[in-house]
């Protein structure tokens, strides 16, 4: 052990100083080459803004001159991109310079900058350019460009310091690394053989380790606990009564049945998980108790078999627990007592899920597979023959694109849930306006509305309280909201965006239309993903069928909630309740 821990230890240190003087190596290089090569820019540009002030052709004139002097490549480029004059003999037949990046940016900004290699020389190179003007039309571009060797020779230099600075380090290193994972295993050694003649029964004695830090504390703990091992062997009643106080607290429900059958114990568990009416359960058999065949069958089996017995129950009515329960002898008592242990388990929330799993599984298997079946069946024509006709083409990819930007549109919504759920999506909360956020929403809406003829209303008072929100995800929700309405609203029909105060530090959203509506029985479900109330309609407005369940979502992230009101074929209301801020 104390070789694994040592090797551990020291490696650790090494690692630590490696990473550390790559960290600054790495760091500083950049820093130095980004720090030179601005230094070349900045004094190429320097120069070709002298360059500049002078006549073209004075410019072309001397143009070996100021290379000399600005140490560098210089080209003259006319109007049209072509060189005129350059220090550089085999570059000046290169064609037109116009779409070179330098060149471009300063026909647009005004200067141009860039750094790539340059096969004329074999190096990379910084490329300056400004261009020439006679009024405001440019005539030409003036070129510098200086290679970056130097700047390469000086990172070289570098790095060759920083590797004898790495090797004295690295020496240094290992000599304090062993140094100090030789300090830290020899008390941990010592305390190995301590515990593990413990381990075998033996008498110790004490672990003397001399140490103020944490490792000397830890001695002093395993002393102590030694010594409470010896008393705790003599207090096996209090322990039984802990294990007593453990079934009464355990979160499962426990019964105890006597021999004659009836409840003789329940623990809090039991009554947590049934209920009040299931309170009065002592002295009763279970049939008296709960009312259940299936656990009166489950007892029958298990007292005439003798062995354990499991079985899943529901109990109660309306919303009913689902529990498994495990019929076993009380261990530790005499046989001829015959009692029995029913532990129950409860399976409500996991058969919920459950459920919820195969429901989502095969929703989300309906809404891609219908999509999916008509893309594979366009294509399938377009690939026999139907692409040689281009309007009957055009038809078909055009069917193609919507369903694909259907599924893709699920995709979309599927992710946002589950990004919500997981905590994934960040939220940037601050006190929002609501006003400049609806006007924004309502716009983006319009031309929906107005294709449908549907006229929409924005009802937000002055002086409504700010409230606490994240921009971008009030505006998807109020979008979403606003599409539904305007979705399910026929033409000619209206839908408000209003706001008021609310009690409680609140401000409420309302999004009111004068649509379809929605059966008072099915209110309660809007919001489940996947849920419709009238399915074949909402598939051929393009809907996912996960709007309001976005919805539902980001307002429980805002800590905010969704209520809605409607009457059947007379409207909608959706009031959204915000925090203020």
């Amino acid at each position: 052990m104390k070789g694994r821990l040592f090797l551990k230890i020291f490696a650790t240190y090494l690692a630590i100083a490696v990473l550390a003087i790559g960290i600054v190596g790495f760091l500083a290089g950049s820093q130095i080459r980004a720090k030179l090569e601005q230094q070349i820019s900045n004094e190429l540009m320097a120069h070709a803004r002298i360059v500049d002030l002078y006549p073209m052709k004075e410019i072309q004139a001397h143009v070996g001159e100021i290379a000399d002097i600005a140490r560098a490549r210089v080209t003259i480029i006319d109007g049209d991109g072509y060189v005129i004059a350059e220090t550089d003999p085999e570059a000046a037949a290169l064609g037109s310079h116009l779409e070179r990046p330098e060149i471009q940016e300063a026909r647009v900004r005004g200067s141009g900058k860039t750094t790539r290699y340059s096969r004329t020389l074999k190096e990379n190179m910084i490329y300056v350019a400004l261009p020439i003007r006679k009024g405001p039309e440019i005539v030409g571009y003036i070129r510098l460009a200086r290679p970056l060797g130097d700047v390469r020779k000086t990172i070289e230099e570098f790095t060759a310091i920083l590797l004898q600075s790495f090797l004295i380090i690295l020496v240094s290193s290992v000599a304090v690394a062993f140094f100090f994972s030789r300090k830290l295993t020899t008390p941990i050694r010592d305390m190995e053989h301590f515990t593990e003649r413990l381990r075998r029964g033996e008498t110790p004695g004490t672990l003397m380790i001399r140490s103020s830090d944490e490792i000397g504390q830890l001695a002093e703990n395993i002393n102590y606990m030694v010594d409470e091992l010896q008393k705790r062997i003599a207090a096996l009643q209090e322990e039984k009564a802990k294990v007593e106080a453990a079934f009464s607290s355990a979160l499962d429900g426990v019964l105890i049945l006597d021999p004659q059958g009836r409840i003789e114990t329940v623990n809090r568990g039991m009554w947590a998980m049934t209920g009040e009416r299931y309170r009065d359960l002592v002295g009763k058999t279970p049939l008296e108790a709960f009312r259940n065949l299936g656990l009166q069958k489950a007892l029958d089996q298990y007292r005439s078999s003798g062995m354990p017995v499991s079985q899943e129950m529901e109990l109660g009515e309306g919303e009913p627990v689902m529990l498994d329960v495990s019929i076993t002898p009380v261990r530790g008592v005499d046989a001829a007592e015959g009692k029995t242990m029913l532990v129950f388990h409860d399976l409500t929330r996991l058969k919920k899920l459950e459920r919820m799993r195969v429901d989502f599984v095969a929703n989300v298997t309906h809404e891609i597979k219908t999509p999916l079946t008509a893309i594979m069946g366009f294509v399938e024509t377009l690939q026999e023959g139907a692409i040689e006709d281009r309007e009957t083409a055009k038809k078909f990819l055009s069917t193609i694109a919507r369903h694909a930007e259907r599924l893709n549109r699920l995709v979309d919504d599927l992710l946002t849930i589950s990004n919500t759920e997981l905590g994934e999506i960040h939220f940037s909360f601050e006190s929002v306006a609501l006003s400049g956020i609806a006007q924004s929403v309502l716009h983006m809406i319009q031309q929906k509305a107005e294709e449908k003829k549907i006229e929409i209303a924005s009802a937000i008072p002055e002086g409504l309280p700010l409230i606490r929100a994240d921009r971008d995800r009030l505006s998807q929700v109020l979008i979403n909201v606003l599409d539904n309405a305007v979705k399910f609203t026929p033409e000619g029909g209206r839908v408000t965006l209003a706001a008021s105060p609310a009690a409680g530090q609140e401000v409420v959203v309302r999004i009111i239309d004068t649509g379809i509506g929605v059966p008072k029985d099915e209110i309660s479900r809007l919001g489940e993903r996947f849920y419709r109330v009238d399915k074949t309609r909402s598939r051929e407005l393009g809907g996912t069928g996960l709007g309001l369940s976005i919805v539902k979502h980001l307002m429980a992230a805002h800590k905010g909630r969704m209520e809605i009101e409607s009457q059947l074929g007379r409207g909608t209301s959706v009031s959204l309740y915000f925090p203020a801020a």
